[in-house]
């Protein structure tokens, strides 16, 4: 056989699996990881990402694709703090009536770009925001294996999260 295997993807959002949020009275750890103190720039959340998401992410046997509103930003602010290289980026197109549609009908508004950028390759979608509607449209719209996992958005990516992507990624292998 000729040509290269083409890795699964993992397409990633920030908010929710890697930024935790939304506890009412659980105070977060925070995680220093640069030797210079936060800027008045700087959000301030990241401090709330677990450098060790980098190497656990890493290990994982896929491509890791940012899928997150902080597009291109992730690159700058969050790969660096916990050791990845730069990612592709989804994209986001602009807001249309399709997605107004959508919206109305539950789905979220990433699921059709994502399945658009996966085109036909496996892929696992990490989101706090997803639902068994997303799931159902990706199993009829996705010529692909496609795995929509759902992070509590109160704690991020966890041992089980990881576990679980670790699995269903090498029965795609």
């Amino acid at each position: 056989m000729t040509g290269s295997v083409r890795r699964s993807l993992l397409f990633l959002d920030v908010d929710g699996p890697l930024i935790p949020f939304g506890a009412v009275s659980q105070m977060y750890p925070t995680y220093a990881t640069d030797p210079e103190p936060l800027s008045v720039d700087t959000n301030p959340l990241l401090t709330r990402i677990d450098p060790e998401h980098g190497p656990r992410l890493a290990a994982l046997p896929c491509e890791v694709v940012w899928a997150t509103t902080w597009m291109a930003d992730a690159n700058e602010c969050i790969a660096p703090r916990i050791g990845l290289p730069q990612l592709a980026v989804v994209v986001w197109p602009e807001p249309s009536d399709i997605d107004d549609q959508d919206g109305r009908n539950g789905l979220h508004w990433k699921t059709r770009a994502l399945v658009e950028w996966a085109a036909g390759r496996p892929f696992a979608w990490v989101d706090d925001e997803v639902t068994d509607i997303d799931r159902a449209w990706v199993a009829a719209h996705h010529q692909g294996h496609a795995l929509l996992h759902r992070v509590d958005p109160r704690h991020g990516l966890a041992d089980s999260d990881y576990a679980a992507l670790d699995s269903w990624l090498r029965q795609q292998g």
